[in-house]
Protein backbone atom coordinates (compact mmCIF):
# COMPACT_ATOMS: atom_id res chain seq x y z
CA UNK A 1 0.00 0.00 0.00
CA UNK A 2 1.90 3.18 -1.14
CA UNK A 3 2.98 5.21 1.86
CA UNK A 4 2.23 2.48 5.06
CA UNK A 5 5.02 1.96 6.76
CA UNK A 6 5.66 -1.81 6.56
CA UNK A 7 8.05 -1.55 9.78
CA UNK A 8 5.16 -1.20 12.06
CA UNK A 9 3.74 -3.14 14.83
CA UNK A 10 1.14 -5.20 12.99
CA UNK A 11 -0.12 -8.69 11.19
CA UNK A 12 0.95 -8.93 7.43
CA UNK A 13 -0.66 -11.84 5.19
CA UNK A 14 2.96 -12.55 2.91
CA UNK A 15 3.07 -14.73 -0.44
CA UNK A 16 6.46 -15.57 -2.29
CA UNK A 17 6.49 -17.53 -5.62
CA UNK A 18 9.20 -19.69 -6.71
CA UNK A 19 10.58 -17.99 -10.54
CA UNK A 20 7.82 -19.17 -13.02
CA UNK A 21 6.39 -20.85 -10.27
CA UNK A 22 8.04 -24.09 -11.19
CA UNK A 23 7.49 -26.35 -7.80
CA UNK A 24 10.81 -26.53 -6.43
CA UNK A 25 10.06 -27.14 -3.29
CA UNK A 26 8.26 -31.10 -3.37
CA UNK A 27 4.69 -31.74 -4.03
CA UNK A 28 1.23 -32.52 -2.66
CA UNK A 29 -0.04 -35.80 -2.30
CA UNK A 30 -3.25 -37.39 -0.41
CA UNK A 31 -3.73 -33.31 0.37
CA UNK A 32 -0.73 -33.15 2.16
CA UNK A 33 2.33 -31.25 1.64
CA UNK A 34 5.11 -33.35 1.33
CA UNK A 35 8.68 -31.25 1.32
CA UNK A 36 12.14 -32.18 -0.59
CA UNK A 37 15.59 -31.32 -0.02
CA UNK A 38 14.53 -27.25 -1.13
CA UNK A 39 10.92 -27.19 0.26
CA UNK A 40 13.32 -27.86 3.84
CA UNK A 41 15.31 -25.16 3.10
CA UNK A 42 12.59 -22.76 2.76
CA UNK A 43 11.01 -24.17 5.79
CA UNK A 44 14.28 -24.02 7.92
CA UNK A 45 14.86 -20.34 6.74
CA UNK A 46 11.47 -19.36 7.57
CA UNK A 47 11.32 -20.11 10.94
CA UNK A 48 15.32 -18.89 11.36
CA UNK A 49 13.65 -15.57 10.75
CA UNK A 50 11.58 -14.87 14.29
CA UNK A 51 14.98 -16.30 15.88
CA UNK A 52 17.44 -13.44 13.72
CA UNK A 53 14.84 -10.78 13.79
CA UNK A 54 13.49 -9.86 17.53
CA UNK A 55 10.60 -8.45 16.16
CA UNK A 56 9.09 -10.59 14.20
CA UNK A 57 6.68 -13.45 15.27
CA UNK A 58 5.77 -16.00 12.69
CA UNK A 59 1.90 -16.93 12.57
CA UNK A 60 0.63 -20.14 10.59
CA UNK A 61 2.49 -20.87 7.42
CA UNK A 62 2.80 -23.20 4.09
CA UNK A 63 5.60 -24.08 2.01
CA UNK A 64 3.90 -25.35 -1.24
CA UNK A 65 5.40 -26.62 -4.71
CA UNK A 66 6.44 -23.16 -5.96
CA UNK A 67 5.39 -20.41 -2.85
CA UNK A 68 5.28 -19.91 0.84
CA UNK A 69 2.19 -18.71 2.69
CA UNK A 70 2.38 -17.14 6.21
CA UNK A 71 1.35 -14.40 8.60
CA UNK A 72 4.05 -12.35 10.10
CA UNK A 73 3.40 -10.45 12.99
CA UNK A 74 5.85 -7.19 13.67
CA UNK A 75 5.55 -7.27 17.42
CA UNK A 76 8.49 -4.18 18.02
CA UNK A 77 12.43 -5.69 19.23
CA UNK A 78 11.31 -7.00 22.18
CA UNK A 79 14.73 -7.72 23.08
CA UNK A 80 17.19 -5.69 24.30
CA UNK A 81 20.32 -6.15 22.90
CA UNK A 82 23.59 -4.51 20.81
CA UNK A 83 22.82 -5.79 17.50
CA UNK A 84 23.95 -3.61 15.07
CA UNK A 85 20.81 -3.20 12.58
CA UNK A 86 21.64 -3.25 9.05
CA UNK A 87 21.86 -0.02 6.82
CA UNK A 88 20.71 -1.09 3.27
CA UNK A 89 21.38 1.91 1.42
CA UNK A 90 18.74 4.63 0.06
CA UNK A 91 17.27 1.93 -2.33
CA UNK A 92 17.12 -0.32 -0.03
CA UNK A 93 14.01 -2.18 2.61
CA UNK A 94 13.78 -0.28 5.73
CA UNK A 95 15.11 -1.96 8.61
CA UNK A 96 13.52 -4.22 10.32
CA UNK A 97 10.39 -4.35 8.02
CA UNK A 98 8.59 -6.86 5.57
CA UNK A 99 10.95 -5.61 3.19
CA UNK A 100 13.71 -6.53 5.20
CA UNK A 101 12.57 -10.27 6.24
CA UNK A 102 11.35 -10.89 2.81
CA UNK A 103 15.19 -9.62 1.07
CA UNK A 104 16.54 -11.49 3.67
CA UNK A 105 14.60 -14.46 3.58
CA UNK A 106 14.96 -14.88 0.21
CA UNK A 107 18.27 -14.26 0.05
CA UNK A 108 19.27 -16.89 2.66
CA UNK A 109 16.63 -19.89 0.81
CA UNK A 110 18.56 -19.06 -2.79
CA UNK A 111 21.95 -19.00 -1.48
CA UNK A 112 21.78 -22.60 0.20
CA UNK A 113 19.27 -23.87 -2.39
CA UNK A 114 22.17 -22.75 -5.39
CA UNK A 115 24.62 -24.31 -3.48
CA UNK A 116 23.28 -27.65 -3.09
CA UNK A 117 22.42 -27.65 -6.71
CA UNK A 118 25.75 -26.85 -7.41
CA UNK A 119 24.07 -23.50 -9.48
CA UNK A 120 25.95 -20.31 -8.33
CA UNK A 121 23.75 -16.93 -9.17
CA UNK A 122 20.88 -18.96 -10.20
CA UNK A 123 17.28 -16.91 -9.63
CA UNK A 124 15.17 -18.98 -7.14
CA UNK A 125 12.01 -16.39 -5.95
CA UNK A 126 9.97 -13.93 -8.60
CA UNK A 127 10.81 -10.84 -8.32
CA UNK A 128 8.94 -8.92 -5.11
CA UNK A 129 5.95 -10.65 -3.09
CA UNK A 130 2.75 -10.25 -2.09
CA UNK A 131 1.62 -8.65 1.68
CA UNK A 132 -1.66 -7.66 2.90
CA UNK A 133 -2.13 -5.82 6.14
CA UNK A 134 -4.39 -8.07 8.28
CA UNK A 135 -6.83 -5.14 10.23
CA UNK A 136 -9.58 -7.98 12.08
CA UNK A 137 -9.59 -11.26 13.94
CA UNK A 138 -12.11 -12.16 10.91
CA UNK A 139 -9.40 -11.70 7.90
CA UNK A 140 -7.18 -13.26 10.44
CA UNK A 141 -8.65 -16.44 10.50
CA UNK A 142 -9.58 -16.62 6.73
CA UNK A 143 -6.30 -16.18 6.01
CA UNK A 144 -5.17 -19.04 8.67
CA UNK A 145 -7.76 -20.88 7.13
CA UNK A 146 -6.74 -20.25 3.79
CA UNK A 147 -2.78 -21.17 5.02
CA UNK A 148 -3.65 -24.54 6.36
CA UNK A 149 -5.78 -26.16 4.27
CA UNK A 150 -4.48 -24.58 0.97
CA UNK A 151 -2.43 -28.34 0.41
CA UNK A 152 -6.20 -30.15 0.26
CA UNK A 153 -7.67 -27.11 -2.49
CA UNK A 154 -3.92 -27.69 -4.03
CA UNK A 155 -5.43 -28.67 -7.94
CA UNK A 156 -7.85 -25.47 -7.48
CA UNK A 157 -5.02 -22.62 -6.04
CA UNK A 158 -3.97 -19.66 -8.55
CA UNK A 159 -0.42 -20.98 -7.52
CA UNK A 160 -1.11 -24.28 -9.50
CA UNK A 161 1.18 -25.31 -12.36
CA UNK A 162 1.21 -28.80 -13.27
Amino acid sequence: MQGYDYSQAGLYFLTVCVENKECLFGSVEDGKMILNDYGRIAEEEWLKSAIIRSEIELHVFIIMPNNIHGIVEIVGDTRMDDRPVAHTGINGPKPKSIGSLMGGYKASVTKRINALRDMPGSIVWQRNYYEHIIRNAASYHNIADYILTNPAKWQEDKFYFP
